[in-house]
């Protein structure tokens, strides 16, 4: 009952904004190999001659013997001629192939030139890549940045005005007590002051009384004028009743308006329902079962919340499971969301409500990547009492996990919850990295995560259906938490989810003390939500 009025007094109180972030990826280009130079042709050897001696023999003996001298040098010329031709010849492919080495050679420097200007090229789009992500990483550092103090601020104007509203209700409530002061002292005083004059009446009527038995009859004459005739109305006020009087009267008799039960009142309530975030098709199936059997009656205001909130309660009663317990130790308890859903604050919710029931609970800080998250965990830490497992920023967050795991088990925790990063569901490559994070537990333990928890934001609205359906797909998600109940959530959202996926509701949030996270009632969950007393 005590939280059933924390919820009902907190519901449609603040609200909260979805922040988005970005990510670049630059890819390396390739290198090409170059062929070396082509070999050069060797010179040949040259050729000598011997010289022949020339003789003549004038007598006709040696006719034939300067004959054959004569063909013989004319064979040496020949021999010279052919030698030099040769040579030449020699010569010629020489000064040919060294043509060609060096126009080779003009070709490999110029190919080296090319390939060296593509490298530089390569380097220059490496190096313009690499600023361009670092210029977009501190954007959206900025982004963030500015998106938490935004969300600071809101929690701050959100505080000030609870402040402000205590303040005026305590304000409100003294005036009301000095005004009911003053009326009970105007009272008591007019009731002193009647009570003053009838003692004084009565003293005069008898000293009247005892004047008129000491003095003669005649005199009774002059006292019959100061008697007021009987026909005359009394003059005096008649006096107000007391507070007494007010408190014990009965009450005025109280005026019930009712409706008859029709089609048009129908559409009403389903327009009403579906503007509360609760679907089409489960606001035309609470409508149709509060009119069954009651159509054409006619219906009060008090009595269409309690149709309205038991059908309700009977749509969401299957799904109000508490958080299971194992007795696998470390029990691993992986909390998964899109971005500002409450993951960190829900988390040390849970740890110290778990650390009150005598579990002994490690955290372990697995978004790596927004600014200020471990210092954000850190402290719902120690206010939990439970220690926090962290890492520096930007490293790997499955790789957190897998050592969390290994650090509770050595200290014998019962309970091991691991925060992740933020992630909108539309993201593919930020949802595989939560597919890795579940890949690598399950190398530690392959029945881990024992139990996987999806946040959600109340005040994304039926936004909540596409979130549960995806991160289902990746995750294997067992249970879910809504948060941020106190803000501009309209509250049906948590009907429409219950009545699609049947996923187990463990717990709900109405604020952002560390107590205000409680399991999941649907009775008073309904009763709050339409607004019903109790």
């Amino acid at each position: 009952m005590a939280f059933f009025k924390k919820l009902k007094e907190r519901l449609f109180k603040s609200s909260s904004k979805i922040d988005e972030g970005l990510e670049a990826i630059v890819s390396d280009g390739g290198e090409e190999e170059v062929l070396g130079p082509d070999e050069a042709v060797q010179d040949a050897p040259a050729v000598a001659a011997d010289d022949l001696p020339q003789a003549i023999d004038t007598s006709v003996e040696d006719a034939a013997a300067a004959d054959k001298a004569a063909r013989q040098e004319a064979e040496r010329i020949a021999a010279k001629d052919a030698e030099r031709a040769a040579r030449e010849a020699a010569e010629k492919t020489t000064r040919d192939a060294a043509e060609r080495a060096e126009k080779e050679r003009v070709a490999e420097a110029e190919r080296a030139i090319a390939v060296k200007a593509q490298q530089d090229a390569a380097d220059k789009l490496r190096r313009e890549a690499a600023d361009q992500a670092q210029r977009e990483a501190a954007e959206e550092a900025q982004k963030r940045a500015a998106a938490l103090a935004q969300q600071q601020a809101a929690d701050q104007a959100a505080r000030d005005a609870a402040e402000t509203a205590a303040r005026e209700a305590a304000e409100l409530a003294e005036r009301q007590a000095a005004e009911q002061a003053a009326r009970d002292a105007a009272e008591q005083a007019a009731k002193d002051a009647a009570e003053q004059d009838q003692k004084e009446a009565d003293a005069r009527a008898a000293e009247a009384e005892a004047q008129a038995a000491s003095t003669p009859a005649p005199i009774m004459t002059d006292l019959s004028a100061v008697v007021p005739a009987l026909s005359e109305e009394p003059t005096e006020p008649a006096a107000k009743p007391g507070l007494l009087g007010r408190l014990m009267g009965r009450a005025a008799p109280k005026t019930v308006v009712r409706r008859v039960l029709d089609d048009d009142m129908l559409e009403q309530l389903e327009e009403l329902l579906i503007a509360a975030d609760m679907g089409v098709d489960t606001a035309l199936r609470v409508t149709a079962n509060m009119a069954e059997g009651r159509f054409g009656k006619k219906l009060s205001v008090a009595e269409i919340k309690q149709l309205m909130a038991q059908e309700i309660a009977r749509i969401m009663e299957p799904v109000a499971r508490p958080l299971p317990l194992y007795s696998k130790a470390p029990q691993v308890v992986l909390v998964v969301g899109v971005n500002g859903s409450g993951k960190t604050t829900t988390i040390g919710k849970l740890a110290s409500q778990f650390r009150a029931a005598g579990k002994k609970v490690v955290i372990a800080a697995g978004d790596t990547f927004r600014a200020a998250a471990v210092e954000q965990l850190q402290v719902w830490g120690d206010r939990a009492g439970v220690p926090v497992l962290t890492a520096a920023q930007g490293s790997d967050p499955a790789s957190l996990a897998f050592d969390a795991m290994t650090q509770a088990q050595a200290d014998g925790a019962d309970l091991l919850l691991i925060d992740t990063a933020g992630r909108l569901q539309n993201r593919g490559d930020l949802m595989e990295e939560l597919a890795k994070i579940v890949r690598v537990i399950r190398k530690k333990d392959p029945s881990a995560p024992h139990n996987t928890l999806l946040v959600l934001d109340a005040t994304t609205g039926q936004n909540a259906l596409n979130q549960v359906k995806v991160f289902q797909e990746i995750s294997d998600v067992s249970g879910l938490v809504m948060t941020k109940l106190d803000g501009t959530a309209k509250g049906g959202v948590l009907v429409a989810l219950a009545d699609k996926f049947g996923l187990p509701i463990h717990a709900i949030g109405v604020g952002e003390q560390i107590d205000d996270l409680s399991p999941f009632d649907p009775d008073e969950f309904a009763d709050a939500l339409v607004g019903r007393d109790r």
